[in-house]
């Protein structure tokens, strides 16, 4: 009876699969859901602004309506900023970046700075995005769909 190394050494399904077959199929997936949800959330935080714009055009004033705009907007820039730190966080293994936060410290100093600013509407412009979240996760907690 003549055995070889080869017959003796167990085979692993790890050996069986050729490599680089299932990690890319779902990190790509992945990638593909996640720039699916960052499109979401920036239309949902540009659809918001729009709504809440008008009516705090109509109940307060246009210069207000403006400062809930200019919130808005860096909300936005912010979100991009947030999805870039979260794609590259996959990519390179680095922890996310604090740039963000000074993009609101430096809007709220700015905003301080400036008379025809106002700080309150452009705060509350600014957490659009986090309703913008709410719009988008609420539907799909409450009425989840069977895959």
């Amino acid at each position: 009876m003549n055995l070889s190394n080869d017959s003796l050494e167990p085979t692993t399904a790890e050996e069986e699969l050729p490599q680089n077959s299932s990690p890319p199929t779902t990190n790509n997936s992945s990638m593909a859901e996640f720039y699916r949800l960052k499109q979401n959330l920036l239309l949902a935080t540009l659809v918001l602004a729009g709504i809440i714009f008008i009516p705090v055009w109509i109940v307060y004033s246009l210069n207000t309506a403006l400062n809930y705009l200019l919130g808005a907007f860096v909300s936005m820039v912010y979100l991009r900023m947030l999805a870039k730190d979260v794609e590259r966080l996959g990519q390179q293994n680095q922890r996310l970046s604090s740039n963000r936060f000074a993009l609101l410290a430096g809007l709220i100093i700015f905003a301080s700075q400036w008379q025809n600013l106002h700080i309150m509407p452009i705060f509350l412009g600014f957490l659009t995005y986090k309703a913008a979240i709410l719009v988008y996760l609420l539907p799909s907690t409450l009425m989840p769909t069977s895959k």
